[in-house]
């Protein structure tokens, strides 16, 4: 069908949502906007699907998370065929619960059994209860930290992590399989719960996930009388509850929370882009600072799986820490205080992505860790605790992180956690302030031992089918017409993870790449720069990461400076 037919199709079968019917008829006679909601399918990748909420086969709503749904559900009783059971989570986001919901009838009437939560929780609580429960598969409809616009449906394995390769690939099979409108099975919700094939998750488990958090304190006893001042902001999502309760556990009392971003609230009213990365999300929050004058401010995204910081600067304001940054503290505090309490194991392993800062590298060799390198992406990391876990060597695993503000400490989840991120960077602060040194003093003091590392992340957007092309071509000509130098420093090596090669640009030598195949380049520059680029799983845009260092922040911060605006001209932007 094209798309003109795909939308009298849906005019006249997509009436189990009033919405929907709405936005059709809003549309009728606009070709652009019928074209644009009707020209593919949402694609089903390793972390499920995320759209834009409308009408359409390129849109999220109950018909593409049914369609979605019996495509997981065949893949679980073909996979799991003695008592499947699936576990489900969801977010403060517009229709986030509907869409919950319909995932779990589904379900039910494919006879999987459904443990779902009675209300929103954060992202890494879904790894949880998979684990904990020892489901099949968990499904989680959120779409982290974008714009309100948009929702999503990431789909994890019995191990916590997202959905495999291998198995997200059966699923898509599957879900092509299924027709829009008749081929998913289906129950009301109401009577799954009645029939007892869907069920709420117990208080049970969310202490369980909490006391496990707590677990991973090392200094916690003095969190309590360090007078440490917090103002916190979940960002209208789901990191209210918990996060207040584990510092609530660890001793931090004095907590002030943004009162216009406390509440769920989908549309995002006070921060149209709900990212603790960016300095807007983070506004509302900052202008409490300048009445509660905190020690930290802490931001949490909508499924708290992220977390942003904002300290004192020293002259009335407050400056905000990068994720590379956040990272790198912790995985410092988390080494030095361990080694002092005699609590590292034996080889230690710490995980972090290509892109994520390498400063790690210099911590690690001061405390005799291992780094682990991983693909771009949180499921590289919980592969890799699932990795140890086979070797039963899961304690070996003390820390890992992504530079897009993702951490985690310990094994209990395979994903990242803002709840248990939040508990660390909150008892570093407390930690550092019984000793009479601000966070910002201990990141002063991160770079005179190990030097200036500046890290800087651009996105490009490429909105829509023509956008998709673009961002293909943009990869297919860095690829065969490699630049040769990027503000005025040499290429010395560029890695093609797609090609799986890494050639020396001096000598042409060739070596092997050993990391999964993926849609990466990196361009090693002279100086200890560098550049990466990637097209977003998630997202219609192509991110550019750079990397530079030098003896003072000033020069490093200029360098970057200089190389971002040259590329950014290399990619014709």
């Amino acid at each position: 069908m094209n798309e003109t037919e795909l939308y009298s199709l849906w005019l006249e079968k997509a009436v189990d949502d009033p919405d929907l019917q709405t936005e059709l008829k809003s549309i009728a006679g606009d070709q652009d906007a019928v074209t644009d909601r009707f020209y593919r399918d949402l694609e089903f990748g390793t972390g499920g699907l995320r759209g834009v909420i409308g009408a359409g086969t390129y849109r999220m709503n109950i018909y593409t998370i049914r369609r979605a749904t019996q495509g997981l559900a065949d893949y679980v009783n073909e996979a799991f065929p003695v008592d499947p059971s699936v576990a489900i989570a969801y977010d403060s986001r517009i229709k986030s619960d509907v869409f919950a919901k319909e995932a779990a009838s589904v379900l039910a009437a494919n006879g999987i059994k459904v443990h779902i939560y009675s209300e929103l929780m954060p992202t890494p609580m879904l790894s949880f209860a998979v684990r904990s429960l020892k489901c099949s598969a968990g499904i989680v409809i959120t779409a982290s930290h974008n714009p309100a616009k948009y929702n999503g449906y990431k789909v994890y394995g019995p191990d916590g992590c997202q959905l495999t390769l291998g198995a997200a690939e059966i699923v898509l099979k599957n879900i092509n399989k299924v027709p829009m409108f008749d081929g998913a099975k289906l129950i009301p919700f109401e009577k799954g719960l009645e029939n007892g094939s869907i069920e709420y998750i117990g208080q049970d488990v969310i202490s369980a996930y909490i006391g496990k958090v707590a677990e991973q304190g090392i200094h916690t006893d003095l969190c309590a009388t360090s007078g440490l001042k917090v103002v916190y902001t979940p960002l209208n999502g789901t990191g209210n509850k918990p996060v207040r309760m584990i510092l609530d556990k660890i001793g931090i009392k004095d907590v002030t929370v943004v009162p216009e971003q406390e509440y769920p609230n989908g549309n995002f009213t006070t921060c149209p882009f709900p990212n603790p990365e960016i300095k807007e999300a983070l506004a509302l929050g900052l202008k409490l600072c300048e009445t509660v004058k905190p020690d930290l401010l802490l931001a949490t995204d909508p499924d708290c799986d992220r977390v942003g910081i904002a300290v004192p600067d020293g002259n009335g304001g407050y400056v905000l820490f990068s994720g590379n940054e956040v990272g790198a503290m912790l995985l410092e505090y988390i080494c030095e205080e361990r080694t002092k309490l005699g609590t590292m194991p034996e080889e230690p392993i710490a995980v972090k992505t290509i892109v994520t800062t390498d400063i790690t590298k210099a911590i690690a060799k001061e405390y005799g860790v291992k780094i682990v390198e991983v693909l771009t992406g949180f499921k590289f990391i919980g592969e890799q605790i699932g990795f140890l876990e086979a070797k039963g060597e899961e304690d070996r695993y003390i820390f890992g992180f992504e530079e897009s503000y993702g951490y985690l400490a310990g094994s209990y989840v395979r994903d990242k956690d803002a709840v248990v991120a939040s508990m660390l960077i909150c008892e570093m602060a407390a930690f550092y302030r019984t000793k009479g040194i601000s966070l910002l003093q201990a990141r002063e003091n991160m770079y005179k031992k190990y030097g200036v590392y500046t890290h800087a992340q651009q996105s490009f957007t490429c909105e829509g089918a023509s956008g998709m092309q673009r961002m293909k071509e943009i990869m297919t000509d860095l690829r065969t017409n490699t630049p040769k130098e990027i503000a005025g420093l040499p290429v010395t090596r560029f890695d093609d993870y797609l090609e799986s090669v890494s050639i020396d640009c001096s000598t042409g030598a060739k070596t092997m790449l050993t990391l999964p195949k993926s849609d990466v380049l990196t361009f090693a520059l002279t100086d200890g720069a560098s550049v990466i680029i990637r097209p977003s799983g998630t997202e219609p845009k192509i991110k550019a990461y750079y990397t530079t260092t030098g003896a003072t922040k000033k020069e490093s911060d200029a360098l970057e400076a200089k190389i971002a605006d040259d590329f950014k001209k290399i990619l014709g932007f």
